[in-house]
């Protein structure tokens, strides 16, 4: 009797935690047009009105962008199929009445961008931001998300995430916040990846590609990201507990993209039109840096200002002198120590971004974390009028390096120095 009780609560369990979990697909048929076709299944809800969001902004990203702008033929029902009623309260909001407790919805998605903000749909690849391409439920934020990606076949295509799989080309992440933070590279890409012991737990580095060059090109290109990721282990003696014990590189170098790099928990996006062998070997692993030491900088040290991320508006931080100013510092010291650039080549950079700091008449306005303030204007923001950058203006990146080779130089003089 007791084991049937209790095979009955477990079972009872087991449904309670599959109804709360929020499921997408999403496939790509009309590729060749820049368009997806999402559907979303939200189970088990309150009774009232459902408010589905699309995102304004994304991880790493400070300034808005307003996603909703590329969602259209957006259709909701309950789960008998009925169609329900929606009212627009602003451009970003579709609140949805009359469900019986579960709701579905429909609609496609234009996505031609490909960058650490937006996404891009063509038939090289889906490179998918996760706020630009899926919309949520803000108040379902803790459930389970389980998204079916459903990759071309016809052209080959794989994916590549930080999320684990389920099945096939099922994939889960615990929770709203780890699922905005998971960018996806779906293509023909090309793989590599080496263990690292890391004082008994072994970690998985991946370093996935999508470009146009040849396997021996990503062989030794992927030689410097190894050398990247050791030298940078060496500064904190070892590498952060990834959440699955992976982290994953997803680089795109392709002639359609545009230039960015993009921090996450567990990866991180590389983009860039140069190929490997345009010029592309040498200009984008300063990216690989950057964004690689950021898996401890900013992702595991961590402004409480940007915990937990807002999807709907534009995060202010004054910590990204140290968050992005320090890590800069680190990228072509790190560089430097891998022997990836000479001892020359760093100097000069170095004394390049000292000059640009140093003389910026913008340093009688703003003090490091006022200008950290300044990030939702300058962060990949647009704007039409003319604005007072050059005077007022010096990047947070280059204000907090300088500081960081300020303190550095400061702890030389008593034998330690910013490692320590």
């Amino acid at each position: 009797m007791k084991t049937t009780v209790l095979s009955l609560l477990t079972l009872a369990l087991a449904i309670n935690v599959n109804g709360q979990t929020n499921r997408y697909t999403i496939s790509f048929d009309n590729a060749v047009h820049h368009e997806a076709e999402i559907t979303a299944t939200f189970p088990d809800l309150d009774p009232g009105p459902l408010s589905v969001r699309m995102g304004r902004t994304s991880p790493g990203r400070y300034a808005l962008h307003e996603f909703a702008k590329n969602v259209y033929n957006f259709k909701a029902t309950d789960s008998k199929g009925k169609a329900l009623k929606i009212h627009r309260p602003n451009p970003h909001q579709w609140d949805i009445k009359g469900h019986d407790g579960e709701v579905n919805i429909s609609y496609t998605l234009f996505a031609n961008r490909g960058d650490g903000t937006y996404s891009q749909i063509d038939e090289t690849h889906a490179h998918l931001n996760i706020p630009a391409t899926f919309m949520y439920v803000t108040q379902l934020g803790d459930r389970q998300i389980e998204v079916d990606f459903n990759p071309r076949e016809d052209l080959n295509w794989k994916v590549a995430t930080q999320m684990p799989k389920v099945t096939g080309h099922t994939y889960t992440a615990p929770n709203l916040q780890y699922f905005m933070d998971s960018p996806t590279e779906i293509s023909d890409f090309g793989l590599r990846q080496f263990v690292v012991d890391n004082n008994g737990s072994p970690q998985t580095i991946e370093f996935v590609l999508h470009h146009n060059g040849t396997e021996a090109e990503l062989d030794t290109y992927f030689e410097q990201v190894k050398k990247v990721v050791l030298a940078e282990k060496e500064v904190f003696d070892q590498l952060p507990q990834y959440d699955y014990g992976k982290y994953t590189f997803l680089a795109c170098y392709m002639p359609n993209v545009s230039g960015d790099g993009m921090e996450h928990r567990n990866s991180t996006i590389l983009t860039d039109r140069e190929g490997l062998a345009e010029g592309g070997m040498k200009n984008n692993i300063g990216t690989v840096a950057h964004e690689f030491f950021h898996g401890w900088n900013v992702e595991r040290i961590r402004p409480k200002s940007l915990e937990p991320f807002n999807f709907d508006q534009a995060n202010m931080s004054g910590e990204l002198w140290f968050a992005e100013g320090f890590t800069s510092y680190y990228t072509n010291l790190t560089l430097c120590r891998a022997g990836i650039i000479s001892p020359k080549q760093y100097i000069e950079s170095l004394s390049g971004t000292f000059n640009y700091v140093w003389n910026s008449p913008a340093l009688h306005f703003f003090n490091p974390i006022e200008m950290s303030y300044q990030a939702p204007f300058v962060d990949a923001a647009t704007s039409v009028d003319p604005v007072n950058r050059e005077n007022t203006f010096v990047s947070y990146y280059s204000y907090g390096s300088v500081l960081g080779l300020a303190l550095d130089l400061s702890l030389r003089q008593n034998k330690l120095n910013l490692d320590d």
